[in-house]
């Protein structure tokens, strides 16, 4: 029964303990901007006494309206406790320390701080709105703000909104000890590029977190800003190119100046360079200097020019000995950049690439020359090539020229042909009995003397010639030595002397010799023959034709003499019947010595039976007869039978003779007169015709 007593007793005593004054709400720290309106809230339980408000320990008093403080009230339902304080609107001098107190209960609540915000002004920036720079040359940009401020404000750079860096701040204080204002320099050095650029100072603080801006725009004086091209900027050696130069300058620009190589181009001016490109372009770029009255600035180019290979160093001709190793190097310069490649003179077979050959442990057989070839592959712009003679030294190489022979006890010669690198320091000839390198030795002489054509790397060749005189039976059969020695080694060959035979030599021309009296002895008799034949013909077959009708005379010297017609008549032996002349007209024809011999010519046309084409054969005339007769032809040998001849005068001035072997000859006269013609003699002196059976002409003109 005393246990449940206490308990009811403590819950009592509890209850009663929860029904005194206490604080619901106490107000806080509070920020107000100014003008606007600041509440400061406090809530009380269990209390229905006086409630004030004090401002910086200072009582405003009891009442809801605060009498005396015309922009301060106390709001809220004083029935629940609420007892809210209220300034409208908020002045710089409201800024303090304030308390709700229940002064009944004794009830104080904690203080509350009014903070009273003033936002910044703008902020104003030195030289604004425009600020002229120099590029290159540092500058410093102020941004200064001004007036009561709560609190200070802080000065940020921005461009484009992005914050700047490199700011720097200052506040500048009164006596007070409050903040006149505050100043915030932006240290940079400009560029050309920040030419107009807008940069802007702003002025934040809490009671204006967007802040306040004032901006500014950058004029830059800047020296020229320049860029060069060149068209086209690859380019085949000589052809045309130009450079353009342009600048960007603050102030205007006010020269141009042109450089190749670091060196003045003469007579350039202007922003535009023309010119003709060559390989000095690769190495010696082409600048442009272009200048203002703030400073200069200058732009080079280098142009890509193709042209193709040049020989830059040669190889250098190498002289090794066998077993070792030989090396060559050539540069070839040229773009793009040529492929070089290596080969035998005369072989398609690459031996190697790049600017380096090299023949590891030489043998004979590697000697000679190599050509390094460029080749600038599709691009078309040729190629070059540089020759090289590779020497390798060897023993002497010893070969014999030809194989020799002699005849018994008459001279011989002996040769062989030598090739050595280094060359050969003695060349000896041996056989059984002795050795001999030069000079003579009894029978034995030997000469030296160079080849005319060497062996190609191999060195100059010697040919050695070992003379015999007066050979014997034992020359024959033994062999002679060739022998050449250098400091790598020696070489040598043999050889025979073959011998010739006299007899068989002796019987050839023995031979030769009957056969050439056989045909001395055929061709006299077949003479002998002929010239008999021709005697006996002379008298009984001629025809002697007289001149023309000029009256000048052909006749031999003795025919003139005498005149007789006799003699004539004695010449003239022919059947009418066998041989009849065509006389219808003397035709005047143009003589066909251009008057050499004062005649006038005559055409006469044979005809020997059928002959085909009726042309006229003429054999060789026969000399015989008294001297003063003109020469007959003899046809008798030609003709089996007598045949009927025509004799008839032609149209033209010249003998028609189509026959094959016909001829005319002419023999100038050694006297002129008139004609003798012998009775019964036809119209054409001076001709004289043999037989019908063998048709013979001779003509006079």
């Amino acid at each position: 029964m005393l246990v449940p007593a206490l308990l009811v007793l403590l819950f009592c005593l509890r209850g009663h303990a929860g029904l005194s004054p206490h604080f619901l709400q106490q107000p806080k720290d509070l920020m107000v901007l100014l003008g606007d309106e600041a509440r400061l809230p406090c809530a009380l339980g269990t209390y229905s006494g006086v409630v004030q408000w004090t401002k910086d320990g200072l009582a405003l008093g009891g009442e809801r309206d605060l009498p005396g403080w015309s922009r301060y009230w106390i709001s809220g339902d004083a029935a629940r406790g609420q007892h809210d304080l209220h300034i409208r609107p908020v002045e710089l001098e409201d800024q303090a320390s304030y308390e709700c107190q229940a002064t009944q209960a004794g009830l104080r609540s904690r203080p509350a701080q009014l903070h009273v915000l003033v936002p910044p002004e703008a902020p104003q920036v030195l030289g604004s709105p425009s600020v002229s720079l120099v590029a290159g040359v540092p500058a410093n940009l102020t941004c200064r703000s001004r007036g009561d401020a709560r609190p200070t404000p802080e000065l940020l750079w921005f461009r484009d909104e992005v914050q700047l860096d490199g700011a720097t701040s200052y506040q500048t204080l009164l006596k007070k000890g409050t903040i006149e204002s505050v100043e915030s320099i932006l240290s940079f050095t400009p560029s050309s590029h920040d030419d107009g650029a807008t940069l802007v100072c702003r002025a934040r603080s809490q009671a204006l977190p967007a802040g306040k801006d004032t901006a500014i725009t950058l004029s830059l004086q800047y020296s020229p800003v320049v860029t060069l091209s060149a068209e086209p900027q690859t380019v085949q050696e000589g052809e045309k190119v130009t450079f353009l130069c342009q600048a960007r300058a603050q102030p205007p620009v006010t020269g141009y100046r042109w450089a190749k190589g670091g060196s003045p181009v003469p007579g350039a001016r202007g922003p535009m360079l023309e010119v003709v490109a060559d390989t000095s372009f690769l190495t010696a770029p082409v600048s442009c200097e272009v200048s203002n009255a703030v400073g200069s600035a200058n732009c080079s180019t280098a142009l890509d020019v193709q042209f193709g290979p040049i020989l830059q160093a040669k190889p250098e001709p190498m002289s090794v000995d066998q077993g070792e190793e030989a090396s060559f190097s050539c540069a070839w310069h040229g773009n793009p950049l040529p492929r070089v490649t290596w080969t035998r003179h005369g072989g398609a077979q690459v031996l190697g690439y790049g600017p380096t050959l090299r023949l590891p442990s030489v043998g004979p057989e590697d000697a000679g020359d190599y050509v390094c070839r460029a080749e600038t592959g599709p691009s078309g712009l040729g190629g070059g090539a540089a020759e090289v003679r590779l020497t390798v030294n060897a023993p002497p190489v010893v070969t014999a020229l030809h194989s020799s022979t002699a005849f018994l006890r008459g001279p011989a010669r002996l040769q062989c042909l030598v090739f050595a690198s280094p060359a050969p320091e003695a060349v000896v000839w041996s056989w059984d009995e002795g050795f001999l390198e030069k000079g003579s030795r009894g029978r034995f002489l030997v000469e030296t003397f160079p080849a005319p054509e060497g062996r190609i790397g191999q060195g100059p060749g010697l040919i050695s010639v070992l003379h015999i005189s007066g050979t014997q039976e034992s020359d024959f059969s033994r062999g002679f030595n060739c022998s050449a020695r250098n400091r790598l080694g020696e070489g040598d060959t043999w050889i025979s002397l073959g011998r010739r035979e006299v007899l068989p030599t002796i019987r050839v021309v023995a031979g030769v010799a009957s056969l050439a009296t056989s045909l001395i002895i055929v061709i006299t008799g077949v003479a002998l023959c002929c010239w008999c034949q021709a005697s006996f013909s002379k008298q009984k077959n001629q025809v002697h034709i007289p001149g023309s009708s000029h009256g000048s005379s052909l006749r031999g010297p003795e025919e003139e003499e005498t005149g007789s017609s006799e003699n004539q008549g004695s010449i003239m032996h022919m059947d009418s019947s066998d041989l009849v002349l065509d006389e219808e007209g003397a035709l005047e024809t143009k003589d066909p010595t251009n008057g050499y011999y004062k005649v006038q010519g005559v055409s006469v046309s044979l005809s020997i039976g059928k002959t085909p084409g009726d042309g006229l054969f003429l054999p060789p005339s026969s000399p015989l007869g008294p001297l003063g007769t003109p020469p007959f032809y003899d046809f008798n040998s030609h003709l089996g039978m007598p045949r009927p001849c025509k004799l008839s005068r032609a149209q033209a001035g010249y003998l028609t003779t189509p026959h094959s072997r016909a001829f005319t000859s002419y023999i100038k006269p050694t006297s002129f007169g008139p004609p003798d013609r012998a009775p019964r003699t036809p119209p054409f002196p001076y001709a004289s015709f043999p037989t019908p059976s063998h048709c013979r002409l001779q003509t006079h003109v």
